[in-house]
């Protein structure tokens, strides 16, 4: 199978996304390039035309996005919306994270989300994120770092020293998991390295015009550095880090910004989905909410907006593990490289109905994309998304779908590369498709 140059696009962003942060400013430079202008939540909101044309993005927190094309008025034609999440689960460094134990350097680490944890040993690690500081001046400032390069692992224990760990080996998050970074020989006479004048020294090399001078704070996660590939005797999968859901975001906006149909699109790509949502920059939050008020002129308004209006929430699904055949529901079993995923809870961890369910399923026929179906066995948990958020928060038909995927959650996941292709032509047609 031929690498296509939207797989190739994928592999690219991933590589430049290595934390919420990276993929939201990824994605503002591909909106920019594409000729999206940029708004300001703090600002006045002057659109170029009444009613309102154009096609804008706005962000907030660095960390969610939100990009929006309008060429009808909403009130009678509604907005297709697609939704998806710019955070995964990850190892994030402690505020007062150095540790010394017996001549090495180490960092405290909280697990950010659900994370699969097993496959963080032995991982080159790199480190990435936030930093907030003061200037030369003493003037607050906020800059991206990425250290770009292996500078931490966690060593397993040697199974010499832990002979039941192939049977029974759990995680203590707490000691189990703080990453190598060097020797770190402490005399009396000298103070052991700080972490902070590290980043000091990233900060001014990555960004000469820094001059910083203090670090305040910062936001930095650990992440693998080994980059995406295509695996298979015929290329039939990706493997990478963030599929789930940096996928959803990418192909999400490559649809948004190929979309040549004149019905109004959105994408909102938030943060925090894997710890809830519950944030100013998650789904909970007012951020989507917000935005599509500012495009009505009040709350009756929106309300005949929404009404109009369609939301698709993409994120992964779990695709039939042939090693763990039991774990789904036999008829259920979302197959790789057999088309998108609707997923269906009967208590509403999803939020698809039948209705918003049958709209998907045109959108895949008229685009000749096969589709797929999952709910999960029902004696086992199901997981959950954005979709029944925004559903819950905007009162608008939404559905659920994602791509099939295995490893979910793991610092190295992997999904198909017919899928990509899958994903990308329905949400194109789903964009296009007037009369919904």
């Amino acid at each position: 199978m031929q690498i296509t140059e939207l797989t190739a696009g994928l592999l690219q962003y991933i590589q430049q996304s290595p934390t919420p942060f990276h993929a939201v400013q990824t994605m503002v430079v591909m909106l920019e390039q594409a000729g999206f202008s940029q708004l300001n939540e703090s600002d006045a909101w002057q659109m170029k035309k009444q009613p309102i044309q154009g096609r804008y993005f706005v962000t907030r927190n660095d960390s969610s996005l939100i990009a929006f094309s309008i060429h009808q008025p909403v009130l009678e034609n509604g907005i297709r919306m697609v939704g998806a999440h710019t955070d995964s689960p990850c190892l994030k460094v402690k505020p007062n994270p150095e540790i010394f134990n017996n001549q090495y350097m180490q960092l405290g680490v909280e697990v950010y989300g659900g994370a699969l944890l097993n496959p963080w040993f032995d991982r080159d690690l790199s480190l990435a994120g936030r930093v907030s500081f003061l200037d030369d001046k003493q003037q607050l400032q906020h800059k991206l770092i990425n250290f770009n390069k292996a500078i931490a692992i966690i060593p397993s224990l040697a199974i010499h020293l832990d002979r039941e760990a192939n049977d029974s080996h759990s995680i203590n998050k707490q000691t189990d998991l703080p990453p190598v970074l060097m020797n770190a020989i402490i005399h009396d006479a000298a103070p052991p390295v700080s972490f902070a004048n590290l980043l000091l020294q990233q900060l001014n090399t990555e960004h000469k015009q820094a001059n910083a001078t203090e670090i305040l704070d910062y936001e930095l996660s650990f992440y693998d550095v080994q980059p995406p590939a295509i695996v298979g005797l015929n290329d039939d999968f990706i493997a990478a880090a963030r599929l789930d859901n940096l996928l959803s975001c990418y192909i999400g906006l490559q649809a948004l910004l190929d979309n040549q149909g004149e019905q109004n699109t959105l994408l909102v790509c938030t943060d925090h989905e894997e710890v809830g949502s519950a944030s100013t920059s998650g789904a909970q939050g007012t951020f989507l909410k917000s935005v599509l008020s500012r495009l009505c002129n009040n709350e009756e308004d929106l309300a005949r907006f929404m009404a109009a209006s369609l939301m698709v929430s993409a994120d992964n699904a779990h695709a039939i593990h042939p090693n763990f055949v039991s774990k789904h529901d036999n008829n259920h079993g979302p197959i790789i490289n057999d088309g998108p995923v609707i997923k269906t809870n009967a208590n509403q961890r999803y939020a698809t109905n039948s209705e918003s369910s049958a709209l998907f399923k045109l959108c895949c026929k008229q685009a000749s994309v096969p589709v797929q179906s999952f709910v999960a066995r029902s004696d086992l948990a199901c997981g959950s998304t954005i979709g029944p958020i925004a559903a819950n928060t905007l009162g608008v038909r939404t559905i659920d779908i994602g791509v099939p995927t295995f490893a979910m959650h793991s610092i190295r996941e992997l999904a198909g590369q017919k899928d990509v292709t899958y994903l990308y032509t329905a949400l194109k047609q789903y964009f296009a498709t007037l009369n919904l």
